[in-house]
């Protein structure tokens, strides 16, 4: 028996890159998985990758998997993944809250609409999908919410500034997926004595993906310094499967937590070099 057997899970964003590892590993693992993006198919988004090339490649490993295209920056698009979750499979087990959206502009320069909408996605989204899950979690005694945060959680510091770096235009992102992480330890506290575990991963160096490549936050698939997507899920479903007492309101590093437990040898990147600072979330 896999790791997963049996249980229900919602990963968002699993059209391609992290979301996609994620959910078939946890296919691999027994999990029964309900892949949600907005992209159906290929072509549907400048990116490549699509819920149905995740879905087929489950279905083809032998694991469970549906899709659902939902927009989740809209609250009536969350109520309907859950809606097609319990339709399929039941009550959700697990949520991974991976989906994110990212626009590199500064902030004088940034409209609103996008603001709003990025701010929908990146933190809204894990809010109101939280709310839903724990409807059942919290009746049921057990489940797990793991979210997906980002190094850019962690500021530049205070000044003076290197002005090479100032215009890069990752403050709304950042701020985010700060505010993500402090919502995680707070919402594991809340549901600790349902038994219900929460915790966050970021990777520990950037992950080559069609987003970060289009970004120009790798130079390409094969960059040496980026890290396979498959360390990230890993790092999740290790999250979403241990002990509550040893994770829950865990905020953590793919690499970090993957050396810690055994499973890889030579960590690298933040979490795992005092050189590189992680998140004031992830000492504590």
């Amino acid at each position: 028996m896999g790791k997963l057997s049996g249980r229900n899970i919602i990963v968002t964003g699993a059209s391609r890159g992290i979301g996609a590892e994620i959910a078939k590993l946890f296919a691999s693992e027994g999990g029964n998985v309900v892949c949600a993006a907005r992209t159906l198919y290929e072509g549907d988004h400048p990116l490549e990758g699509s819920l149905q090339k995740t879905v087929d490649n489950i279905s083809e490993s032998g694991g469970k998997a549906v899709s659902a295209a939902v927009n989740i920056s809209l609250p009536e698009d969350c109520e309907r993944l859950f809606e097609i979750a319990k339709n399929e499979f039941g009550a959700v087990d697990v949520l991974v809250n991976n989906a994110a959206l990212t626009y590199f502009i500064p902030v004088k320069d940034y409209p609103l609409n996008r603001w709003m909408r990025s701010w929908s996605v990146n933190f809204h989204a894990p809010f109101i999908l939280s709310q839903l899950a724990l409807q059942d979690m919290i009746s049921n005694k057990s489940g797990s919410i793991v979210n997906i945060s980002s190094r850019a959680a962690v500021g530049p510091g205070r000044g003076p500034y290197d002005e090479a770096n100032a215009g890069h235009g990752g403050t709304c992102y950042g701020a985010e997926k700060a505010a993500l992480e402090r919502f995680t330890q707070g919402l594991a506290q809340e549901v600790y004595s349902h038994g219900i575990t929460v915790n966050c991963v970021s990777p520990s160096q950037v992950v080559p993906t069609p987003g970060t490549v289009f970004h120009n936050l790798v130079s390409g698939f094969d960059d040496p310094r980026g890290e396979h997507p498959t360390l990230m899920a890993q790092a999740a479903l290790l999250l979403a499967t241990e002990p509550i007492d040893k994770v829950t309101g865990r905020v953590t590093y793919s690499q970090q937590i993957l050396s810690e437990y055994g499973i890889i040898d030579d960590p690298k990147g933040t979490g795992t070099d005092d050189t590189v600072p992680g998140s004031g979330y992830s000492k504590i």
